[in-house]
């Protein structure tokens, strides 16, 4: 029999940080077997997820003081938790498992660090008005990665044909575990972006943005950490990762990028669009009763 699905409001299901534990010693370097290309890839996320969850969390206490929706608020502070955990979880991979086995992150992450530490005294340097609309602008962003997360972490936990493909369990759980709470909280920052007086065409110039970051986060950074690689001897050339990347990506093992991109693009570009309208967050809550990182944390269901 299988585990019951919740009733939750899907505009704004409660939020809550969970505590989690990953244990990295018996996870190999390449933890998608016999695919470096494909878990590289999908490494790349742990380049830029630390720094990303800090910018994230940045943007949404700055819009903080705007807002006087207290049930957003509640939501704020679920969110700004989560992403403090995801921050953390993700790091632990780059010093226990990228450094133990000699991959140089350092070029990403400390570049990614940098631009977190400066933008504080950018943002004290513009005029109300421009910090205002560069606000909005970060949050149209935002919101647009927050809704191919959720869609990925629907992805991965619907997805059995990474279990086939022996995918290692811990960072399989991690991945389950982070989508199942992106598909959770989808809609804060959208609504965050609204209250601030976020418009249409501010979110296709964010969504514009968001979609280069994230081709950048994939593909730039597989090639960047296949290369840095010290136990691939023979580097492969672009093509012959592109070749692999559409083998993995036809077994299921990784998201195809067109599609990802642009058909869940169009989804998130329609005027009326609301987040709460994709993705389940009784499938999300039916996977946290499971993960094991969750229940080694004492998670509870609501």
């Amino acid at each position: 029999m299988g585990l019951p699905l919740f009733e939750v409001d899907e505009r704004h299901p409660p939020i809550k940080a969970r505590r989690v534990a990953f244990d990295w010693e018996n996870t190999p370097l390449h933890w998608v077997p016999g695919n470096y290309v494909a878990t590289h890839m999908i490494n790349s996320f742990h380049l830029v997820l630390p720094e990303g969850e800090r910018w994230f969390i940045q943007c949404v206490q700055d819009a903080k003081p705007l807002i006087k929706d207290e049930k957003l608020l509640e939501e704020i502070k679920g969110f700004i938790g989560q992403e403090m955990v995801h921050a953390r979880a993700h790091g632990s991979f780059l010093t226990e498992l990228l450094d133990r086995h000699g991959v140089d992150h350092r070029k990403i992450t400390e570049a990614a660090k940098a631009g977190n530490d400066s933008r504080p005294a950018d943002r004290a340097k513009m005029k109300p008005r421009n910090r205002l609309r560069m606000l909005r602008f970060e949050l149209a962003a935002v919101s647009a990665i927050e809704h191919y997360t959720a869609v990925l972490g629907q992805w991965i936990m619907e997805n059995d044909r990474l279990d086939k493909a022996g995918i290692d369990p811990t960072m399989l759980d991690l991945l389950r575990w982070h989508g199942a709470e992106e598909v959770e909280h989808r809609s804060v920052v959208f609504d965050v972006f609204k209250k601030v007086g976020g418009g249409y065409f501010t979110r296709v110039g964010g969504w514009v943005a968001s979609v280069f970051f994230l081709y950048w986060a994939l593909i730039a950074g597989a090639i960047f950490l296949v290369r840095n690689d010290p136990t691939i001897e023979r580097k492969p050339s672009k093509l012959s990762m592109f070749r692999d990347y559409r083998r993995a990506a036809r077994a299921g093992l990784v998201p195809s990028v067109f599609r990802l991109l642009i058909i869940e693009g169009l989804v998130y570009l329609k005027p009326g669009h609301h987040p709460s309208q994709v993705c389940s967050t009784p499938r999300a809550l039916e996977y946290l009763m499971k993960s094991p990182a969750a229940q080694a944390g004492g998670y509870t269901p609501y």
